[in-house]
């Protein structure tokens, strides 16, 4: 039986998985040729990212604008859902997913809580019985990906916000939190136990 007054937030690249998860999914969905194409032609605007010129949510929108914007959204979630069931497995990361389990043995609520993609994500939760995920979503033109999110990037914070609006009076609750980045700090300081790379906080 669930306890509602318990939740667990998980960032999820570098926290539930070993490694970011944008990579390899535009690897799946574009294969190798054209994501190297694309590489080199937003080669300024990765540099510019690189150096910190240009901010991670700028960037990342405009280069997911330029990869999927106009995408039929059927063939994206198809394409989603196959990465999520047949290699995100490949990269999480053990002893987070044993956490995870964990919480889920005490009833507790778990909630993902990331800069990725709502679009493989939340299948990838489904498929391990997490009904919440907090996520960056792309947004929709008449059944195709737009070249612009739907709302922010869901970094920094703006996943303390998500997550304030998502759960309300959070007086209430006893808040477990999982990060392992700077993009994680707001959201950590929400918690009552806050772990950053594996660690509890003081």
């Amino acid at each position: 039986m669930m306890q509602s007054n318990v939740v667990a937030l998980f960032d999820f690249d570098g926290t539930v998985t070993t490694r970011d998860s944008l990579l390899p999914f535009l690897w799946h969905l574009l294969g190798p040729w054209k994501l190297m194409r694309y590489a080199f032609i937003l080669s300024p605007l990765l540099i510019g990212y690189a150096l910190r010129l240009i901010p991670n949510g700028v960037a990342k929108e405009r280069l997911l604008g330029r990869m999927v914007g106009g995408m039929l959204l059927t063939r994206l979630q198809g394409e989603a859902q196959r990465f999520a069931r047949d290699i995100l497995p490949r990269l999480v990361r053990r002893s987070c997913a044993e956490r995870i389990a964990w919480h889920q043995a005490q009833g507790h609520r778990v909630i993902i809580v990331s800069a990725s993609l709502e679009l493989y994500l939340r299948p990838w939760a489904v498929s391990q019985g997490i009904g919440d995920v907090l996520a960056t979503r792309l947004a929709e033109v008449q059944g195709r990906a737009a070249d612009h999110f739907d709302g922010v990037n869901c970094y920094g914070g703006e996943k303390a916000q998500r997550v304030q609006e998502y759960l309300g009076d959070l007086s209430k609750l006893e808040i477990y939190a999982y990060g392992d980045s700077r993009g994680d700090r707001e959201m950590l300081s929400m918690a009552d136990h806050a772990y950053y790379r594996g660690e509890l906080l003081e």
